[in-house]
């Protein structure tokens, strides 16, 4: 026996290029609860931690001795709170009547596996509703990716302006050659404080040529900083908590902002899990970042996420990832920097508990870039879906980060970031760019928009400016004319140099204010506290480029492409007396306020099609417009009793029609064709030989105009639908019907 074929169809469904795993604790393919987590264990014997999490302190690896010397600040906190049930500390996070200050409290003092334990007693939605209440910051906001294959300096600038203008608050970089490194950097800094001044930049590479990059003024964070929660991984790493706080504290003494990155999947990917799950490895992961005294962490499974997306429970994982973070009063960056799936059900669903909720920054690496320019690999968002985040902040009525640009002011900011990238490297002697290169920079969507130019180039310009530093940018930009640009970048030099932007949390806004966990902590406590949009944001969020009005739907159906519909009435419509007599009933905008149908047909072409239908069934017609009438189904039928064969047709100015029969019920009909957008002139034509048919006794083959290739038209068509019919039921008046001839 043949198989189903439905299965044949689910086989070539994005989501089989997938991977799923079966869960084996064994190898850490686990995304909480593994049986190997260790039993939550503390012992203080005055001095030092004797006993952490399962282990004696003669069997702790470097982790355990960095955490025992560094994490517990408070030894009879966290004696107390291992002793609290795990459902009470849990229950916690979610009442709101317990303020956040006081889940740090208690969270803080936790041990890594008693705080995987708790956690794990959370589903999907507490997680999110936690999060909600323990962000660190009170207004959420986003960061982005800025690459491109080709090193591009004008398209990096161009591509940066966007990002900021969208409003990404925090730009990363990288690059295809390490030597291009400054050049890269430089151009994101130019471009993002075109966008909008003061967002922050960073250039993610080697750790010593970032930091680098940092000292000269280039960038402004640090992120790529990888932590592990098994000493194997940091070994192999040649790394150790002690030399990541070395590294952090360096960047912090230079007024440059950095957080950790860790997340599920890792000690996974390098084969080192120690059968533990991925929560609880991550558990350590977190408490070694608070414990080295750096701002935040980005995790929520990074370069791992597929790893934990195979397991059950995975997801759901990741979000419990960004709450542990926030459980401890960090900025959470929340992962979303490698592609989730190739299903986009599965990968917006991903990030609904972070966008819901709202995190420090919702996601950790937006490709706002096309996805094959993301040199980081596709992110789970790109450049192609930033429409799509634009409508799902409208549609939840959420802060996602972004907003609505109009394409005049990003070409605008895209011309500006490329003649600012030009003029600098002109003043300070970089080889030049061809006029017909910025050109196509300025219009690219990607870098397969782009030309080519000699990588030789970027190259030598990369080594130049890695001897040069942000003072040396921002005088080359007020020399050649873009004053304010110079202005935006040295403001966030000088912000450097005030170190605010050190509090955990930290972003600037377009003052160049520091808004933190410090400066504007989040306070949520239920409805109507913590972040509440304002107005002007909210109405921001709703405008979005294909939102239209009535005034635009009638400017769309409202005019012809070619001759305009003039109806003049003859006399009131009175009852018929031809046997074989179709009444065309005509509502009350058709032909006035709106002129064309949703099919984008002209109405005279319409009537012209039904006409000769019932000319070619042999049928006489009348056509005959109602005035107190809008519904469909009593246009039709009170057409139907007015002809002289009790057949009438009705038919709405967007283009719906139905065959009805005097004697029926005003929801029962002959024939009913409610696709305005699907039906076509030569339906139209049948629509009218089949009325033609029925006046003349005859049973004709129902006419089909059904959506079989399952196009979704409800959803691009029904607003505009309703917005026709309200148009319709504007036009009603007090009137009796008239029979109209069609004038010209």
């Amino acid at each position: 026996m043949p198989g189903w074929k439905r299965f044949d169809q689910f086989r070539t469904r994005p989501l089989n290029e997938d991977g799923f795993v079966r869960p084996d604790a064994a190898t850490g393919f686990v995304a909480m609860d593994s049986p190997n987590d260790p039993q939550p264990e503390f012992e203080w014997d005055g001095v030092r931690v004797v006993r952490l999490d399962g282990k004696t302190i003669e069997q702790f690896d470097l982790i355990d001795h960095f955490l025992a010397r560094h994490a517990f600040g408070d030894p009879a906190a966290t004696a107390e709170v291992l002793a609290l049930p795990d459902a009470d500390l849990a229950r916690m996070l979610v009442d709101i009547r317990v303020a956040r200050a006081d889940v740090l409290r208690h969270f803080r003092a936790m041990t890594p596996a008693k705080i995987a334990r708790v956690l794990a007693q959370l589903d999907v939605a507490e997680i999110t509703f936690a999060m909600k209440k323990m962000r660190a910051r009170r207004r959420p906001s986003n960061q982005a990716h800025v690459t491109n294959r080709k090193d591009d300096p004008l398209q990096l600038a161009a591509d940066a302006a966007c990002a900021a203008a969208w409003g990404f608050r925090e730009i990363e970089t990288t690059v295809a050659l390490s030597r291009a490194a400054a050049s890269n950097a430089v151009s994101v800094l130019i471009g993002s404080q075109i966008g909008s001044p003061g967002v922050l930049p960073q250039c993610s590479v080697e750790e010593a040529t970032e930091l680098s990059l940092g000292l000269r003024g280039f960038t402004t964070y640090a992120e790529t900083l990888s932590n592990y929660g098994t000493e194997k991984v940091f070994l192999d790493g040649d790394d150790t908590p002690w030399s990541k706080a070395f590294l952090a504290a360096a960047y912090a003494s230079r007024g440059i902002k950095t957080r950790f990155t860790s997340g599920a999947g890792s000690e996974v990917l390098m084969g080192s899990t120690e059968g533990k799950s991925m929560l609880y490895l991550e558990s350590r992961c977190v408490l070694m970042t608070r414990a080295t005294g750096v701002q935040g962490v980005q995790n929520g499974g990074i370069d791992g996420v597929c790893i934990a997306g195979a397991v059950p429970a995975g997801v759901r994982e990741l979000a419990a990832e960004n709450l542990l973070v926030m459980s401890q009063g960090l900025e959470s960056c929340s992962g979303n920097d490698s592609q989730f799936s190739r299903s986009d059900i599965r990968r917006t669903v991903r990030t609904m508990p972070q966008l819901l909720a709202g995190t420090d920054f919702i996601t950790s690496g937006t490709g706002s870039i096309l996805g094959y320019d993301n040199m980081f690999s596709p992110s789970n968002w790109n450049g192609d879906d930033i429409e799509e985040w634009l409508a799902l902040q409208r549609d939840l009525d959420v802060d996602g980060g972004l907003r609505t640009v109009p394409e005049e002011r990003l070409l605008q900011l895209r011309q500006r970031a490329v003649d600012a990238v030009d003029a600098v490297y002109q003043e300070l002697g970089l080889p030049a760019f061809a006029a017909d290169a910025k050109e196509a920079a300025v219009c690219a969507s990607g870098s397969r928009d782009t030309l080519d130019r000699d990588g030789r180039h970027n190259i030598l310009a990369g080594q130049a400016l890695a001897k040069r530093s942000g003072l040396d940018v921002v005088r080359a930009l007020a020399r050649r004319g873009f004053a304010d640009v110079a202005q935006s970048v040295f403001g966030v030099l000088k912000a450097r140099m005030a170190g605010d932007y050190l509090q955990p949390a930290s972003i600037l806004d377009e003052d160049f204010q520091v808004r933190s966990a410090v400066s504007t902590p989040n306070e949520y406590l239920g409805p109507g506290t913590g972040y509440v949009l304002t107005p002007e944001r909210r109405q921001e969020i709703h405008r979005i480029r294909q939102e239209v009005t009535v005034e635009d739907v009638v400017r769309e159906y409202g005019t012809a492409g070619g001759k305009r519909l003039r109806l003049a009435p003859v006399r009131h419509a009175q009852p018929g007396e031809a046997a074989s007599e179709v009444v065309i009933g005509l509502s009350p905008a058709f032909g006035g306020a709106i002129q064309r149908t949703m099919g984008g047909l002209d109405h005279p072409a319409v009537l012209r099609e039904l006409l000769l239908g019932l000319e070619e069934a042999s049928s006489p017609v009348r056509l005959v417009q109602f005035h107190d009438i809008s519904d469909l189904g009593r246009i039709g039928l009170a057409a139907a009793r007015l002809a002289g064969s009790g057949i009438g047709i009705g038919l709405l100015c967007k283009g719906t029609a139905v065959l009805h029969r005097a004697g029926l019920d005003p929801l029962e009909n002959l024939e009913l064709f409610p696709m305005a957008p699907l039906i076509t002139l030569p339906d139209y034509r049948r629509i009218g030989v089949n009325a033609g048919l029925y006046a003349r006794g005859i049973q004709p083959m129902p006419i089909d105009v059904s959506n079989l290739d399952g196009i979704a038209v409800e959803a691009r068509f029904l607003a505009r639908a309703a917005m026709l019919y309200q148009i319709e039921v504007q036009a009603m008046r007090d009137a009796l019907p008239d029979e109209v001839e069609i004038e010209g």
